[in-house]
């Protein structure tokens, strides 16, 4: 698929990995934004990424189409633990502290953790 190419994601799909990651994140002692909607078009740019480029690269982020190039950004990429300890949220705040998730902490933007040398432009 070009990168270029609009995708289309049926909203059933987008529900199944949405409870699929949202129940994986509980038990791992993460949390999904608690705005639903907007978790479920964070999920939405994951898929379309896993159809574009074989892997869930962050929906936030440019990815390469390399897997090799882009591996820190697969979500949940490497910078979401010191976001989300740092900050509440990681970069694309799909994941949140559980602050954030009680009302007790607003989302506030998170500043981009990858280096410069790993973005592709």
């Amino acid at each position: 698929m070009n990168a270029n190419e609009e995708t289309t994601i049926a909203p059933e799909k987008i529900d199944k990995v949405y409870q699929s990651l949202d129940q994986w994140a509980e038990s791992t002692g993460y949390h999904l934004n608690p705005d639903r909607d907007f978790a479920r078009d964070l999920v939405e740019g994951l898929l379309i990424n896993r159809e574009r480029y074989g892997y869930q690269a962050c929906p936030c982020r440019l990815a390469t189409g390399d897997k090799e190039k882009d591996e820190d950004i697969i979500c949940p990429c490497d910078y979401r633990d010191p976001d989300v300890e740092e900050w509440g949220a990681c970069y694309c705040a799909l994941y949140v502290s559980e602050e954030v998730l009680r009302g007790e902490r607003e989302l506030q933007p998170v500043p981009e953790r990858r280096p410069p040398e790993k973005r592709p432009f």
